[in-house]
């Protein structure tokens, strides 16, 4: 399902009979440590991904993956074959049944053989995309340092600005980097 330029993805696969601890444990490494940093530099280079979760469940014998990123599904899966992402789908996956691996040819169909989509997939920001996303926090960062410099602060004190900071669009921006 979509909303917006964002779209939903769940995948749930069979856990390997006696893999289930070996999967809680590559979750866990994959979860922190320095591979936290390759897969940061990563998913900076898919852009597109904007959160992503694993869950074992059903007593360690079914596996979900959940996901909600940009664009098309076959650019998504894709983009994972080409990234230090795709070695970890790789080791996650490889607990799981039939897992042809992420750069095999057959990996969409798997996948999609395995694929829920939801009910209902609502997102709190379905017009932005990751990359605005990233865009936004740049700008913003940017922004309140410039509202924290005495340069600043003069400029507001000065009256030829009166007219500009009198502004709605001036108030509202001021309002908004306020809250």
């Amino acid at each position: 399902m979509r909303d917006g330029v964002c779209s939903e993805f769940t995948v749930f696969s069979k856990i390997k009979p006696g893999h289930a601890d070996a999967l809680r444990a590559d979750l866990a490494a994959l979860a922190g440590g320095s591979s936290d940093v390759e897969a940061r530099a990563a998913l900076r280079q898919i852009g597109t991904l904007h959160d992503a979760r694993h869950v074992i469940f059903d007593n360690d014998t079914r596996h979900m993956f959940a996901s909600v990123f940009d664009g098309s599904w076959d650019t998504y899966i894709d983009d994972f074959g080409k990234t230090a992402v795709g070695a970890r789908f790789d080791k996650v996956f490889s607990h799981t049944e039939g897992f042809p691996g992420v750069t095999d040819p057959g990996v969409k169909d798997w996948f999609l053989a395995r694929q829920a989509p939801a009910g209902v997939f609502v997102s709190s920001y379905p017009d932005l995309t990751v990359q605005q996303i990233w865009k936004d926090q740049r700008v913003n960062a940017a922004f309140q340092a410039v509202l924290d410099t005495p340069e600043f602060r003069a400029a507001l004190d000065n009256p030829a600005n009166a007219e500009l900071l009198a502004t709605p669009a001036f108030q509202k921006l001021m309002e908004e980097a306020a809250g």
